[in-house]
């Protein structure tokens, strides 16, 4: 399929793709620029996505167990030959156009090591919660700076050179899907590496989300592991998620729940919870007029009461992680009894 030295490598992980992984290289694959390979890695899958990639025509490298994301995409970097490798999820379909854009963008750049896209506004799965989180997504990377401070493995591309020298995905610590695209993010930056968001590079996102996957996902697989990353460094990044706007809203509902359970005893109180939450809105206004462009008015009313439950267990779970910290500091720092021979 290539002409010429590979000079683009796509790489693909999967963990029981199902019919997602079909749809997603179906629009890899269809019509691709010259010079690309793609490259599935199959993460000990239990179900057919080997076999499905195989039939597409890609390589296809199997693991005997599961590593996770990040040591899947590791290895399909070893396995690649490109110096541009493109990450992209197995659940993400690309727009028509992406690998040339990604292709272009990186080689008008020299100066630019990686660079990411988001979610479309079109997501595919039905549902309130999966509308939700999913426009969410794309709305936030599309009102991030274009200078970014991390990086989304979601559909986004490094250098390979760059990727070898800050040694890729930390596979060691998130062994399981989570925020090793974000962290590697902050390991470029901290390097001196320019990192753009390209608003024009777009997929649709695939996952169908129920209420319980959303929570457990967003504390356990992101706002935990994204706090102690945020509490390790000094230089933390105000961008995306974790701009200053969203942690003034998340301590402004996490002061409102409080204030209207007690309402009923201290009348005053739903004033202050009233206050609150008109902060919280004046905050993210042109993000709730996005989901009533998208999915009117009640669609909207959803999407609201679920991001005030978002910024809610996301702020529990910070404080949480900050105080667990705090306690092994203190524990290491504190003197140890002297033993009395």
């Amino acid at each position: 399929m290539a002409i010429g030295p590979i000079r683009l490598s796509v790489i693909v992980p999967v963990h029981n793709g199902g019919t997602a992984l079909g749809d997603c290289l179906a629009a890899l694959t269809t019509a691709p620029p010259p010079a690309v390979e793609f490259i599935v890695v199959d993460d000990a899958s239990t179900d057919d996505s080997a076999a499905v990639a195989a039939r597409r025509g890609v390589r296809v490298v199997g693991l005997t167990a599961n590593v996770g994301p990040a040591g899947a995409r590791n290895r399909g970097a070893r396995e690649a030959s490109g110096d541009i490798l493109l990450f992209v999820d197995a659940d993400v379909v690309v727009a028509r156009g992406a690998l040339e854009r990604v292709m272009a963008g990186l080689g008008a750049r020299p100066d630019v090591a990686a660079l990411f896209g988001s979610y479309d506004a079109n997501p595919a799965a039905p549902g309130v919660v999966s509308r939700y989180k999913n426009l969410l997504h794309h709305f936030v990377h599309q009102h991030g700076a274009q200078d970014a401070s991390t990086f989304w493995a979601g559909c986004g591309a490094i250098r390979r050179a760059v990727f070898e020298d800050v040694g890729g995905f930390d596979e060691e610590r998130f062994r399981a899907p989570s925020i090793e695209d974000i962290e590697l993010g902050y390991r470029l930056r901290r390097r001196g590496h320019l990192i753009l968001l390209d608003r024009e590079l777009q997929g649709t996102h695939l996952k169908r989300w129920t209420l319980r996957s959303l929570v457990w996902t967003d504390v356990r697989s992101r706002a935990a592991p994204w706090a102690r990353l945020l509490l390790e460094h000094r230089d933390r990044p105000h961008d995306l998620n974790v701009k200053r706007d969203q942690k003034v809203s998340a301590a402004l509902v996490g002061l409102a729940v409080p204030c209207l359970v007690l309402a009923p005893t201290h009348p005053q109180l739903a004033a202050v919870a009233t206050a609150a939450l008109l902060g919280v809105v004046g905050f993210n206004w042109r993000l709730y007029r996005f989901f009533a462009r998208q999915g009117g008015l009640l669609f909207a009313t959803a999407g609201v009461l679920l991001h005030w439950l978002y910024y809610l267990y996301s702020g529990a779970t910070f404080l949480v992680t900050w105080g667990c910290v705090r306690l092994r500091v203190l524990s290491r720092a504190s003197p140890r009894p002297s033993r009395t021979p």
